[in-house]
């Protein structure tokens, strides 16, 4: 009569390293870097942090296999990996924050807020951006009318109605204007406005249309993913209470995934709220305030800053850095009204 083998057990070794064995290490390998790249002709910043960051993973894994065993080794092996990727991403994101801060703060004031170019020529110390903030807000604004209904809708009828073949039509055509290049929306606003208005008419609101091209996809993708994420369950309970469709997607649904589709149209206002070449094509570049997105060019932060940028000398280029500083102030501001708006219109406990 056969018995049934027994499993043998794995032993785990119950020695754990301290603490502060990480950093211990992580000093230690960048110490052998610095001196490596010394000893072999001078000390070098990059040198040093290649070596340092090698040698770090590499002695992780060995000390941890020896203390801890090959699982401990492999488990503390891919964190330092999961934060070394995470480091390399954050540094150009914090050099382009600490240079756009501290380049931006020498013009950054209430003159530069308050005034705009009129009658300003060469490298005057006078003169600010204010036209160039309302524009960019009138500009952003009319986009965001024209494009978060159209995408929200669209990623409604998409979830809920799933139109078969018509459904399958719509999600290629976003796939393909997801890739468009900015020019080509500025080109295809221009020719549209050249043909029904005629050679003569400028506005912004040109390019407001030419931005919701870039914003749609963007908004109909991401509010496409939320409303997928809600549960079935909420649905049904609803429909077996007598609640229509509509009702049921109006109250149930959208609350639900409020807070992901205020984060998807936010990413979309980011994605074109910096953008250049389209505003430069349809609305152009103006010294002087415009209140009127229907009549007129105007002036937005990225082609005032541009602008500035082109034009040199220290004066123009401090504008152009306080433009930049204003345009960052201005998403993060925008991100943070986003962030109330989910956290009061969500349902209780799930806004995060």
């Amino acid at each position: 009569m056969s018995t049934a083998a027994t499993p043998t057990a794995v032993a785990v070794p119950d020695t754990r390293l301290p603490k502060w064995t990480t950093w211990a290490i992580l000093i230690a390998s960048f110490a052998l870097g610095a001196l490596i790249t010394v000893i072999s002709g001078g000390f070098a910043w990059i040198g040093t942090l290649l070596i340092g960051l090698i040698v770090f993973l590499a002695a992780t894994y060995v000390v941890a296999r020896l203390v801890e065993g090959p699982r401990w080794a492999a488990d503390r092996l891919a964190s330092a990996l999961v934060t070394t990727a995470f480091v390399i991403v954050m540094i150009p994101l914090v050099s382009l924050i600490l240079n756009v801060v501290l380049d931006g703060m020498h013009r950054f004031d209430w003159n530069f807020l308050s005034t705009d170019m009129a009658g300003i020529f060469g490298s005057m110390a006078e003169g600010g951006g204010l036209h160039a903030i309302v524009g960019t807000l009138i500009v952003t604004f009319a986009a965001s009318v024209i494009s978060i209904p159209i995408g929200i809708f669209t990623a409604i009828y998409l979830v809920e109605y799933r139109g078969g073949r018509i459904s399958k039509i719509i999600t290629f055509l976003v796939d393909v204007m997801t890739g468009i290049p900015s020019i080509v929306a500025g080109l295809f606003a221009y020719s549209l406005f050249l043909l029904v208005a005629g050679p003569q008419y400028r506005s912004s609101i040109i390019g407001a249309v030419a931005l919701s091209l870039l914003m749609t996809p963007v908004v109909i993708r991401g509010t496409e993913e939320m409303l997928k994420l809600v549960p079935n369950e909420l649905r049904e309970a609803s429909y077996a209470l007598g609640v229509p469709k509509w009702l049921t997607i109006v109250k149930v649904v959208l609350r639900t995934a409020i807070a992901g589709i205020t984060t998807s149209v936010m990413i979309a206002v980011a994605r074109v709220i910096g953008e250049t070449a389209p505003l430069l094509l349809t609305i152009g570049i103006v010294p002087t305030l415009n209140w009127n997105a229907f009549d007129g060019q105007m002036t937005t932060l990225p082609v005032f800053v541009y602008r500035q940028y082109q034009q040199g000398g220290a004066e123009n280029i401090d504008r152009a850095w306080a433009g930049a500083l204003t345009l960052i102030l201005i998403v993060m501001i925008l991100n943070l009204f986003a962030r109330l708006i989910s956290h009061f219109f969500s349902p209780k406990g799930l806004s995060r």
